[in-house]
């Protein structure tokens, strides 16, 4: 696995709004019951599915003008899990992540570009292990509506949809 290629996948981003709904500028929480961050490891000859359980952050979305919105997601690098106790010790270990020192991964956006539809190249900056690397992520906006009825999820507080990918090596270098 030393020689792999880290493929990571963010989908079902949901992000719940902490702003009202009238607003030109919606700001949202990253909800992390309705976000699932995975991957794809290459593995000898196959490929390794995993996934992060542990995600949070920020969206601001300017509607009208969704290239000028903005993401910022931490990962805690100590979630990963690959169903497999032996394998996932060896990823938060200094083979891998070195999640005892380094417990987050960051992504942050710099630039929102349309590519046609509801979908956008995010150019941003995702740091693991403290190196800071450029990256595109590919975004769809997936929608816009009210949260589900309950306490926690109150009539009219509007949610955002997404799904992103980007792969990524760790035989490159920042």
């Amino acid at each position: 696995m030393k020689n792999s290629l880290l493929a990571l996948v963010i989908t079902g981003l949901a992000f719940s709004s902490l702003a009202s709904a009238q607003a030109a500028v919606e700001t949202y929480d990253i909800d992390p019951v309705h976000t699932w961050v995975g991957f794809t490891v290459s593995h000898f000859f196959t490929k390794v599915p995993g996934y992060f359980s542990k995600v949070k952050g920020t969206i601001v979305v300017d509607r009208d003008h969704l290239e000028n919105s903005t993401v910022e997601a931490v990962i805690e690098t100590d979630s990963i899990t690959t169903n497999t106790k032996m394998r996932d010790d060896d990823l938060r270990s200094t083979n891998f992540f070195a999640a005892a020192k380094f417990p987050a991964m960051t992504f942050k956006s710099q630039t929102w570009k349309s590519t046609g539809g509801d979908t956008y190249a995010v150019t941003g900056v995702l740091t693991m292990k403290s190196v800071a690397k450029e990256v595109v992520l590919k975004v769809k906006s997936l929608g816009f509506g009210p949260g589900m009825k309950g306490p926690r999820s109150p009539v009219g507080r509007p949610r955002s949809r997404w799904i992103g990918a980007i792969s990524t090596s760790r035989r490159t270098k920042a």
